[in-house]
């Protein structure tokens, strides 16, 4: 298959998404709950609303432009290990692979089976020669190079199992906002989202406020009460539940609002339905803690205008240039 090809594989693909009935959104939210609780049907039509957009023809066009395809592609074996916090997150690498002309030998996430092995079958059904470059394994042998992402924890087993391989070993990364105190209230809305899809549970998620000391910290709770639908989730709702209690029996101070705790901490990962948040002096200061901290942080959602920030309610929805820990996936591929 040549370039073309690959790529006309992923504009069908689009298609076949955005024609999804509500029928078969509901089926596919039935069975991916057997996997996995948090995947509830409005985070599933979130994670598919996001593979429409990244599957933007003109973006497709502009992202492949600035790489070089070997031809003919000297096709290699590339593991790829796939997380499971969030519906589809392991779509992008499978994706890149598939672009790129090399073969995809895939280590499903015990959390994410059924989602990731639809989407699979849906490639099969748009291009049968497909089914000779996807393989599902359950152990990942004679491959060539591995894409992992995993904790911090799970990447240390990673390094020593594939490190003798070209590799891309993703560890634990968060998202932060940074608050001066004049954002609108639409933009504090949709900071709720940047906080709240998914539980909070992805690494674009926001867990941390960077904040001035002219933002009110009881005003950004009221205008998130639209996204108290979370305590309908027992899972969320035990997670709230379990760390109130923590900061109660501890006398933490913290702002709740029934479904959100908010405390001060000098800690960048929060716990599920836990934000923390933290005073910065200046912009010196703030630019600081930003570099120091920057191999944890995935993206920085602001209303500052530039290259390196997110609007508020973007974090989640990427482009397809937009790799996960900065590191050019594609461009890997490319060099193997």
């Amino acid at each position: 298959m040549n370039l073309a090809e690959r790529t006309e594989v992923f504009a069908k693909l689009r298609i076949i998404l955005m024609n999804l009935s509500l029928d078969e959104l509901d089926d596919m939210a039935y069975l991916a709950a057997s996997d996995n609780r948090w995947f509830v049907k409005k985070n599933i039509e979130q994670a598919i609303t996001g593979i429409i957009h990244l599957l933007d023809p003109e973006k497709m066009t502009l992202w492949l432009r600035d790489y070089s395809f070997q031809s003919p592609i000297i096709s290699k074996t590339v593991g790829l290990i796939l997380a499971g916090n969030v519906p589809f997150v392991g779509f992008h690498d499978l994706m890149c692979t598939l672009i790129s002309g090399h073969k995809a030998a895939v280590k499903l996430s015990s959390q994410d089976t059924y989602l990731m092995t639809w989407m699979i079958h849906q490639l099969y059904e748009i291009e049968p020669r497909l089914k000779s470059r996807i393989q599902v394994r359950e152990q990942l042998k004679n491959i060539d190079a591995i894409i992992a992402t995993g904790s911090d924890n799970t990447s240390r087993y990673f390094e020593f199992y594939f490190g003798k391989y070209p590799h891309i070993i993703r560890k634990n990364r968060t998202s932060v906002a940074i608050l001066n105190g004049d954002e609108t209230s639409e933009q504090l809305h949709q900071l709720g989202h940047d906080i709240f899809s998914y539980f909070g549970l992805g690494c674009r998620n926001v867990s941390k406020l960077l904040v001035t000391r002219d933002v009110n910290l009881s005003r950004l709770l009221d205008h998130w009460q639209p996204f108290d639908y979370l305590q309908d989730n027992f899972k969320y709702n035990n997670n709230y539940d379990y760390n109130k209690s923590i900061l109660l029996v501890n006398g933490v101070a913290h702002l709740d609002n029934g479904f959100l705790l908010l405390r001060e901490s000098e800690e960048l990962i929060s716990p599920i339905s836990v934000l923390y948040h933290q005073q910065f002096i200046n912009q010196q200061a703030l630019a600081h803690y930003l570099e120091i901290h920057s191999e944890k942080i995935q993206c920085v959602v602001s209303s500052s205008i530039n290259n390196n920030v997110v609007n508020f309610g973007n974090a989640q929805l990427p482009e397809i240039w937009d790799y996960a820990d900065h590191i050019d996936t594609l461009l890997f591929l490319n060099e193997l």
